[in-house]
């Protein structure tokens, strides 16, 4: 497959509007609207106590302590400030269990929005053409689906509820501190305009660097998971040191990328905490001064001293956060980028299903290029009547595999077309069209499953003893029988601790299992040794009997009873015809096969 090519490779020098992506996350809300209607309550609740607790002080103080000092021999009054502190206790409680059920409710509401997410996120991916996937490293999308939705979820889960509350608290806390003292009041509210210039400054510069973060971060992983991967090739180079230097570089850049997110973000709280220590201060002086001019009382004194703190606290706290809604909203943006970006095919959607296959295929007049002014293949012309087998043979980089895929639509022809059974493959459903064909390709893909899942892959309602079948007809059912558990053998991650022979058995198997009409097989013996080579032979005659199949082969000798062999170079159909017919000509494919075979001798 190509790799950097076509547009589908993602820019992030600079981020989408803020606004919309967090509309577009709250989207993902409005199917908990009646949590969310109760989240809401508990969170007036929980302001309502807590500002009740506020208010309670000034009569604390001021009707019950500070009488108490001047007359302590006084019993009611005792059992009078008894009575209200326990009510001032229970007021408490009340906020603790307020405050315990809304961010429950909320956790939950978040977990649900984000599941939702991660399912859309993963179901759009299944949707994407193949050559979003050759231009977008796999590391890059599993940093996506895991770290940038794990950033959304934190977001969720601490910071709407902290806003709802943040903002009802600044309200309710402003409307008392005004009835009870303008002048105090006007303290307060001249020290937000501040606060609020502070954060929306530092949010411009962070978000931008947040993005930035969170784009180390899926370099970082997609470098781990590519050279993990290659542990092999990377020990027979001796190149540990090289890659080790590699990661090396991109983990420092994640460092200071990390680092000036974090470092920024850690400033706000700071110079919130100096604002509101500020503005506590003048509070205090000011409501002192008035004290002594009897324009106040002492519980008057505490109760501002404590809404002066309660009035920036919100603020304190949604900057306290301010990071994780940064990160939050910036991986939100990279997930919504790939949730928008265009399905394979959109055309195709509603189109009828190819029915019943006989295998007739046609490719006519065919021209493409993964990119379009650099034509890989052109004017190829390929007919395979039902049950032939035709065999395309040709140098490394001709266009071999690159037929394969426009056969399977994975991806679409530039000029021409392509007939099965007379239909045009882009007039019917890719689902139904996939569902005709079967391909056994050179990297074969197994599943962390069993090995009996494995091949059920290729029918998912497919029984016990079909599963078995269909290994016997592969040549795969004694080998399966050695395995430890045998059926239920799980297949570790990339099948390792199988053959790469036996490996491709299974595929086989899982193909005769799916039983299509018209099957593709691409350097399906490349990786094997010439004994495993025969056991796959043997399996895949089975596969081939009565359908019609394209076979692309390095091995010559493979190929030798194919209906129709087709010679490609550069892109262009240089010879066709039977083996015996082309090693008549003595052109290419004639140089080709008598060359492999002086090599082998």
């Amino acid at each position: 497959m190509p790799r950097g090519r076509g547009p589908m490779s993602v820019n992030f020098d600079k981020a989408k509007d803020s606004k919309g992506t967090i509309r577009r996350i709250m989207k993902y809300l409005d199917a908990h609207k009646v949590t969310l209607i109760f989240v809401v309550i508990f969170i007036v609740l929980y302001v309502a106590c807590n500002l009740i607790t506020s208010i309670m002080l000034k009569p604390i103080i001021d009707d019950y302590i500070v009488p108490m000092i001047k007359k302590p021999e006084d019993g009611n009054l005792k059992i009078a400030f008894i009575q209200i502190l326990a009510v001032y206790i229970g007021v408490i409680i009340l906020t603790t269990i307020f405050s315990f059920l809304q961010s429950k409710l909320m956790i939950k509401v978040a977990q649900n929005a984000v599941a939702k997410m991660r399912e859309d996120l993963f179901a759009k991916i299944e949707k994407l053409p193949i050559h979003y996937f050759d231009v977008n490293p796999t590391g890059e999308l599993m940093s996506r689906i895991v770290n940038d939705i794990d950033n959304v979820s934190i977001a969720l889960n601490t910071s709407i509820n902290q806003i709802i509350s943040g903002v009802l608290t600044v309200i309710a806390t402003l409307v008392t501190m005004v009835a009870l003292s303008p002048i105090l009041a006007l303290i307060s509210i001249l020290t937000l305009p501040v606060m609020l210039v502070v954060v929306k400054k530092i949010a411009e510069f962070n978000k931008k660097q947040f993005i930035k973060s969170q784009e180390s971060l899926a370099s970082v992983n997609s470098y781990i998971e590519e050279y993990v991967s290659g542990q092999k090739v990377i020990k027979a180079f001796n190149k540990e040191e090289d890659i080790k230097d590699g990661f090396k570089e991109k983990n420092e850049k994640l460092r200071k990328e990390g680092f000036l997110a974090q470092a920024v973000a850690g400033i706000v709280m700071p110079a919130m905490g100096s604002l509101s220590n500020i503005s506590t201060a003048i509070t205090a002086v000011v409501s002192g001064i008035l004290a002594i001019n009897g324009q106040i009382s002492i519980g008057t004194i505490a109760i501002y001293t404590r809404f002066s703190k309660e009035f920036s606290r919100p603020i304190n706290e949604i900057t306290n956060q301010f990071n994780v809604i940064q990160a939050g909203i910036a991986g939100a943006e990279r997930c919504f980028q790939i949730i928008d970006e265009e399905v394979e095919f959109p055309e195709n959607v509603g189109k009828p299903e190819i029915g019943k296959v006989k295998g007739h295929v046609e490719i006519k007049n065919v021209y493409f290029g993964y990119e379009k002014d650099k034509p890989i293949l052109k004017d190829i012309n390929i007919e395979a009547k039902p049950g032939q087998t035709i065999a395309i043979v040709g140098p490394t980089g001709a266009g071999k595999t690159t037929i394969i895929n426009l056969l399977t639509r994975f991806y679409d022809i530039n000029q021409g077309e392509i007939l099965i059974d007379g239909k045009d493959i882009r007039e019917i459903s890719k689902e139904s069209l996939r569902e005709a064909l079967g391909i056994v390709l050179q990297d074969t893909v197994m599943f962390n499953e069993t090995v009996k899942e494995n091949i059920r892959f290729g029918k998912l309602d497919a029984t016990d003893e079909e599963i078995i079948n269909a290994a016997k007809l592969a040549n795969a059912h004694s080998f399966i029988k050695r395995l430890p558990h045998g059926y239920d053998t799980v297949l570790s991650d990339d099948a390792g601790n199988i053959s790469k022979g036996q490996a491709q058995l299974l595929n086989i198997a899982r193909v005769i299992l799916n039983n299509p009409q018209v099957l593709v097989l691409d350097e399906a013996t490349s990786n094997v040794d010439t004994r495993m080579e025969v056991k796959i032979g043997e399996a895949m005659n089975s596969l081939l009997k009565g359908r019609t199949s394209f076979v692309i082969a390095h091995r010559l000798s493979t190929i030798r009873n194919a209906d129709k062999i087709i010679v490609i170079n550069e892109g262009q159909i240089k010879e066709q015809g039977t083996h015996e017919e082309l090693i008549a000509k003595r052109g290419m494919y004639y140089t080709m096969y008598t060359g492999i075979f002086e090599e082998a001798g």
